[in-house]
């Protein structure tokens, strides 16, 4: 059954995939907002991982069954991901998360580096994309610089974007989306800027991806890494690098081990169970939608779940907004952003906060989200800020119940 939106599920259809939502708290069904931290998961991804180390478990490249089984299943999901970021093959690797598979990238470019050299950075950055390449500035004496925020909007001051790049930059290292404040990033404009300079471009695509369908070839970046944890699958992580770059990189690596991409990427035995369950989840969206093929699906599904998320990120924003006491970060909702909605309430912390709200069964963060740098810039760096983040599961119901659950704090 489609919705009046295209071919994609139903809201219904959808929650009825997710069994941690028949949880209740102090006879509350559970709201779950904090999806910007990690999602939660459908059956059929538990299935799949489960089913794997169940039936298939074994090491790679050898030539008894489950082996072979092993190496299938582990190149479906590599097809799988491609399809979600509109990538080759490969140019998918897969890691713990995105910060491990970051501080690795940035081990291997940073020996191309020294002295002179510049990465640029942004304050809006999550400190999986800002701590690789300090560490740089320890081991190699590079120089790493910032683009600024504007504080009033949440977006990136393209101005000061364009006042640090200059000959000497090496990369531009940016954040698609902000998993702080919800801003969406125009990181095909940042990264023509730093092409224009010669240098390469990195994009945390981490929170990005769960709300907008990743093409490295829109984007033009060079590095992309993302996590499936965000989007519906286990806690496993992919980078995406162009080919001929994978080939060049000078990553640690066993001298037995697979040379070519991007399996020079993946250090070690891998996380396979987690790599199925990634692939599990990239199908699980596109199985929302109908289409042709997968990437035909996910633009679908994601086209649909946009619209819906921009629907529960108007109410979220007006409702509380309304509310006496209660101050709002970040771009408005004409902006391009994630349904992620970042708020402080009057004469509470933003812990008392999530603490009221989760006795009322609905369920959001609280903190700097490892985003230090622009929570500390908003004067917000001793206490944080409250996150509420809609997903693909989140109703309007529940967003009302989070507006309800804050008036009946203030009003107290």
């Amino acid at each position: 059954m489609a919705d009046a939106q295209g071919t994609t599920k139903s809201l219904d259809e959808i929650r009825a995939l997710f069994p941690a939502l028949e949880r209740t708290h102090n006879g509350y069904p559970v709201a779950y907002f904090d999806g910007p931290g990690g999602t939660q998961v459908p059956l059929s991804v538990v299935q799949a991982m489960g089913g794997y180390l169940l039936h298939h478990n074994a090491n790679t490249h050898w030539v008894y069954p489950t082996s072979v089984e092993t190496d299938a299943l582990l190149d479906q999901s590599r097809l799988a991901a491609a399809d979600f970021l509109n990538a080759k093959v490969s140019e998918v690797a897969f890691g713990n998360n995105m910060t491990t598979l970051t501080f690795h990238l940035a081990r291997a470019l940073g020996s191309w580096w020294g002295p002179g050299d510049e990465v640029v950075i942004t304050d809006l950055d999550h400190h999986a994309n800002v701590a690789p390449w300090k560490r740089l500035e320890r081991e190699r004496g590079i120089t790493v610089r910032h683009a600024k925020v504007n504080l009033k909007t949440g977006q990136i001051d393209f101005d000061s974007l364009a006042k640090v790049l200059g000959k000497k930059t090496k990369l531009l290292a940016i954040g698609a989306g902000s998993n702080a404040l919800g801003t969406i990033t125009d990181v095909q404009r940042a990264g023509a800027m730093a092409h224009a300079v010669g240098a390469l471009v990195f994009v945390d695509a981490v929170h990005f991806a769960p709300h907008s369908l990743v093409d490295v070839h829109a984007m033009d970046c060079d590095f992309l890494g993302c996590s499936a944890y965000k989007f519906y699958g286990p806690h496993a992580g992919m980078l995406y690098g162009r080919q001929a770059l994978i080939e060049a990189l000078n990553v640690p690596r066993l001298d037995p081990a697979p040379n070519w991409s991007p399996e020079r990427l993946e250090t070690g035995t891998q996380n396979h169970e987690g790599i199925v369950g990634t692939g599990a989840a990239i199908d699980f969206l596109a199985h929302l939608s109908e289409g042709a093929t997968r990437r035909e699906r996910l633009e679908q599904t994601f086209s649909t779940l946009h619209a819906r998320g921009q629907a529960l990120l108007e109410q979220l924003w007006t409702g509380l907004g309304a509310i006496p006491g209660v101050t709002l970060y970040g771009p408005t909702p004409d902006q391009p952003r994630t349904p992620t909605v970042a708020f402080t309430v009057e004469g509470h912390t933003s812990e008392a906060v999530a603490r009221h709200l989760a006795e009322l069964g609905v369920f959001v963060s609280n903190g700097d989200f490892y985003a230090s740098t622009i929570i500390a810039l908003l004067n917000r760096g001793d206490d944080g800020v409250v996150r509420a983040g809609c997903s693909c599961y989140t109703s309007a119901d529940e967003v009302q119940r989070l507006i309800t659950g804050v008036q009946a704090l203030l009003q107290g």
